[in-house]
Order: structure tokens, then C-alpha cells, then sequence
């Protein structure tokens, strides 16, 4: 345990339950339902409304091999290919063996897919994937379906949710166990201000991290609030270096920040072609797949070709998909289009790269347990060791649902006895001076500079050091008459800042280009010295650890596994 916290008031109020869930996307809502109808108490807490996390977001959909001829061994090669040598095998068999019958268990959930003629789950295809094996819902609204069907579920099981309220710390008990949480509610929420809910299993669920970087396809609360709450707990995260750039987001001009219109993977899955001002297809002759190669690949081309043509971006051309294809198989993307002035179905769609995803996250055994004994952690603020250095599309959502259950199983059978925690938030151990909530964009500009899709040893250098200067300027304002009051803003940039400073310390150690981590000063992957994990965890003074893993496997969460 680190003894590190956030500076927060001490808790005003306490609900107890056997299982607390951080989060209501398709990980933490599949978490809890699964737990419930294991007969545990358990509360769902979320930052927004139920609905309003990154899974509604999910465009392209969820895969899984459910089509004829398809096989989980067949899955299992391409999210290794995609993964550049740091998949945990086991993981992804994991995943594609259990992932078609927990497609089918979301069906029974509510969740309702488009289908053939013939009443077949409609698949597609994506980048990376040599079959189609995508399932989609509303042609491009899969996670809005999903989300659905799970708030529904939720609510006729009438579980108990808390809305609207930012977690801020782990509780825990005199023997370092997990015995809840911390949390303020904003204002909205069943309860006000800062309070616990008092639990021995804690489930973080809590989406990506996006808002680091100025261009994100993430939404505004995709803070890192989770990988920042287990890092000061003493968790380790692990491949936090390996953000995936989504190839193909909306362009909105170059001063644009903030969350951006995505264009699914699955618009080039149909058949639509990336080309520069000139027409000309440059993905061809790059990879055997070309439009359809892995995400880092295509992300890379694109931004090469920006810089040959000195442009700030290129085009996504699907006129030839026609007006009904577009108004039937991507709604949302012809809305979002039109709604800035574009119309795809007479002209090439301007896009460019932004942060899209985070490979890496919360390190975490094949059951989710983490480094902290009744601390679990699933869906993108995980690390199972399925993306490795590079996440294949559509396997986000399948990740999410498929831990999720194991996770639940794992709580099922333990059952840990609640317990007391050892001390209150804000009462004792080391409280983390805030920053100002106008760091936000300082922290966002820094890394999209210095740790963005292109990156050397002198971009993280300066991102580090301007990092470190914000650190430091936190440090001694909170001991003058410039602290910072306590509050959701600035408990969000200093997450905000905490992870950076880690993605940054582990970007800096991973001298070579792998998956979506691409050191321009190192171009060549080495897998002599490169396929190996970088563990993080925080030290008491609140500086990052960096350990480079013997070899390509995750030692074990905990000694006695």
C-alpha cells in the first residue's frame, strides 16, 4: 500500500453491500448484474448517467466467431498478429473459446443485433480480421444497443445505483484488503457530497483514459479516474505506453479538442478506400490487407502520408457506397457527418488520427484479480494481457463481457466477509496536492506533443519534464495560500496528470517501435529486449517504478497464484 489519496473531506456518509461496481459500461453493468443474480449486494456507481460511459460510443461492434466457418482458433491468430508479440496467449484463448456463448448470454440480456434475411446474426469485417466475425446492432450503433439492453436489465433487477459520482480512493481494511470505496456524488445523485460504500470486493470498470490527450474519441469523463485510484492504492498497471490511435476520426481542423467524431473501422470493413488530396490510394502495396490492416499500421500510414503531402490530413472515400447503404448500415456516421458539414455520400470524408484506446491499464490474472487482495478490475481500464501492443477492433467489447462473468464467478465463490476500513479518506496517509483545474489543457497539449501517435526520446523527454513541472507547481501551492479546493475538476486533471506521468515513464522505457507505441528515433522492433511487459507502480513519494518483465508473460498478481 502506498498510503497515497487524493485530497478529499472525510466521508459525510457510508452504505455497506458485498459488491461495489466503478463503472456501467458493458464490463461493469455485466459485472453487476452477474454478481446480483449470484445473490450479492452489490451497488453500481457511476460518473455520468447509467447510459453514458464509452460503450454507447462503440460503433463497429463486437467480435466474436459466431459465423459459418469461422473458429475461436481462427480469432485467436489474428488478435495475436494484431497484438505485435505481447498478447498473454492464454488470455485470448480465453476470450475467443468463452466469447461466442457470451455474445449469446448479452442476446438473452436483451441485446438485439442486426440480422440476414434468413435471421443470422449479420457479420462483418474489420481491420485485422481475415473473416467476418463482426456483430453489429443499428448498423453503426452497437454500443448504444448494448447499453441499452444492459441499463434495462439493471434496472428491472432493480440494483442499486448511485449516478452522477466521481470515485476518488480505495478503502481498505487493517490487513490491506479492499473494504470499499470512496466517492462524491455531484449533486444529483441519491446521496450528496463526499461519502463510502463500505465493501470487500471492488470492481473497476471505469473505461479508458482518453481525455490525456487533446483529440480523443473518448467522452469528457474518460479521465484514468480508475488506473489513477489503483496506482495510489499500490496496484500495478502494466503496457500503459501502448494507446491506440483510432486511423480514421472525424477532422474538425487542427486547433480541435476535446471528444471527436469517430468513423468506424467498420465503414472500410464495407469496402471504403483511404486516399490523399490527389485520390490516390496509399494504403495499397503497405500491407497485404491495406485499408484493413491492423489499427497501428493504418494509423501510421495515414500520418506518413501527412507529412509527405504537408497535410493535416487525408480522406475516408465511400461515395461509391451510395445514399441508401449509408443511411441504412451507418446512420450515425451520415448524422454526424452532415452535422459538420459533410456529406459522405457526394465527397471523401476529411480524417485523421486520435486517442481511440487504451491497450494497457490495471494489471489483472485471468479472473481480474489485481496486485490488491479484493480489488478487480475489467474492460478497458484492465490489463488482461489480451491487447498486448495492440488491440484488434471490435475484441474491446468482448473483453469487456467476458471478464466481466469470470469476475463475478471469481467473487461467487470467495464471498469475502465485509470488513472495517482501517482509517478514513482525507484522515490519514498521504493526501495528493490538486492541481487547478486550468491544467487540464496544459497536461492535453503536452501529450498530444510528446506522446502522441509519433513519439522519440526528445518529444517524452519535454513531455516528462513539463509533467514534472506540474507535479512540482501542485506540490508547492498546496503548502501556500494557492491549494486548491477540493472538487471533480480538479480531482480529474490531477488523475489526469498522475497517468500521464506514468504512460510517459513507461513510453520513455520502451526504446522501440511495437504495436501502436511508434518511437520515430527507433523505428525496428526488437524482440530480443522488447517483448517484455513494463509493470508500473507509484512509490510512496508519489514517483513512478518502472520494472521491465523477465519475459513476454505477466509474472503472477499475487505470490501465492
Amino acid at each position: 500500500m502506498t498510503g497515497i489519496r487524493l485530497t478529499a473531506p472525510a466521508p459525510g456518509w457510508a452504505i455497506d453491500a458485498d459488491v461495489v461496481v466503478v463503472g456501467s459500461g458493458v464490463a461493469g453493468l455485466t459485472a453487476a448484474l452477474r454478481c446480483a443474480a449470484a445473490g450479492l449486494d452489490t451497488v453500481v456507481v457511476t460518473k455520468a448517467r447509467l447510459d453514458d460511459g464509452s460503450t454507447r460510443w462503440a460503433q463497429g461492434g463486437i467480435a466474436a466467431a459466431l459465423g459459418e466457418g469461422d473458429t475461436p482458433e481462427q480469432h485467436l491468430d489474428d488478435t495475436l498478429v494484431a497484438g505485435a508479440g505481447l498478447c498473454d496467449e492464454e488470455a485470448v484463448r480465453t476470450l475467443v473459446t468463452e466469447g461466442p456463448d457470451a455474445v449469446r448470454r448479452l442476446i438473452s440480456t436483451g441485446a438485439h443485433f442486426d440480422t440476414t434475411d434468413s435471421g443470422d446474426i449479420a457479420l462483418t469485417r474489420e481491420g485485422g480480421h481475415h473473416r467476418r466475425r463482426i456483430a453489429h446492432a443499428g448498423g453503426d450503433a452497437t454500443g448504444a444497443e448494448i447499453s441499452r439492453a444492459l441499463v434495462g436489465a439493471v434496472r428491472e433487477a432493480a440494483l442499486h445505483t448511485i449516478e452522477n459520482a466521481l470515485v476518488l480512493d480505495l478503502l481498505t481494511d487493517a490487513e490491506g484488503r479492499t473494504a470499499g470505496v470512496s466517492l462524491h456524488v455531484m449533486g444529483e445523485g441519491q446521496h450528496d457530497g463526499v461519502g463510502a460504500v463500505r465493501a470487500p470486493s471492488v470492481v473497476l470498470a471505469t473505461g479508458g483514459m482518453g481525455q490525456v490527450f487533446s483529440a480523443t474519441t473518448n467522452p469528457s469523463v474518460s479521465t484514468g479516474d480508475g488506473v489513477a485510484l489503483a496506482l495510489r492504492a499500490g496496484a500495478e498497471v502494466s503496457d500503459l505506453e501502448f494507446v491506440q490511435f483510432h486511423p480514421t476520426v472525424l477532422f474538425l481542423g487542427a486547433d480541435s479538442e476535446g471528444q471527436q467524431p469517430l468513423v468506424s473501422e467498420a465503414v472500410r470493413g464495407e469496402g471504403a478506400h483511404l486516399v490523399d488530396a490527389d485520390g490516390v490510394r496509399f494504403m495499397v502495396g503497405q500491407h497485404e490487407l491495406a485499408e484493413l490492416a491492423p489499427r497501428d499500421i493504418v494509423a501510421k500510414g495515414i500520418t506518413r502520408r501527412m507529412h509527405e503531402k504537408g497535410a493535416e490530413h487525408m480522406y475516408l472515400d465511400a461515395r461509391h457506397f451510395g445514399a441508401r447503404m449509408w443511411e441504412q448500415r451507418f446512420p450515425t456516421i451520415l448524422a454526424a457527418c452532415r452535422a459538420h458539414g459533410i456529406d459522405p455520400v457526394t465527397e471523401p470524408v476529411p480524417v485523421a488520427p486520435a486517442a481511440h484506446y487504451a491497450s494497457g491499464g490495471v494489471r489483472t490474472d485471468l479472473r481480474g484479480r489485481t496486485t490488491v487482495p479484493g480489488l478487480y478490475a475489467c474492460g478497458e481500464v484492465a490489463c488482461t494481457g489480451v491487447h498486448g501492443a495492440n488491440r484488434l477492433a471490435s475484441n474491446s467489447l468482448l473483453e469487456g463481457l467476458v471478464f466481466a462473468e469470470r469476475i463475478a464467478a471469481d467473487i461467487a465463490e470467495a464471498r469475502p466477509p465485509r470488513t472495517e476500513p482501517a482509517d478514513a479518506p482525507g484522515d490519514a496517509g498521504a493526501p495528493v496536492p490538486l492541481l487547478s483545474p486550468e491544467a487540464r489543457t496544459a497536461i492535453q497539449r503536452t501529450m498530444s506533443r510528446g506522446a502522441g501517435v509519433l513519439r522519440s526520446a526528445d518529444s517524452l523527454a519535454t513531455a516528462a519534464d513539463e509533467l514534472e513541472a506540474l507535479h512540482r507547481e501542485a506540490a508547492a501551492d498546496a503548502d501556500g495560500s494557492k491549494a486548491v479546493v477540493p472538487g471533480v475538476d480538479a480531482w480529474e486533471v490531477t488523475n489526469l496528470l498522475l497517468v500521464s506521468r506514468v504512460l510517459v515513464a513507461a513510453a520513455r522505457e520502451r526504446e522501440e517501435t511495437r504495436g501502436c507505441h511508434w518511437r520515430e528515433d527507433r523505428p525496428d522492433r526488437d524482440d530480443a529486449h522488447g517483448r517484455r511487459h513494463l509493470v508500473v507502480r507509484i512509490a510512496p513519494d508519489r514517483t513512478p517504478v518502472v520494472h521491465r518483465t523477465e519475459t513476454a508473460a505477466f509474472p503472477p498478481v499475487r505470490p501465492s497464484d
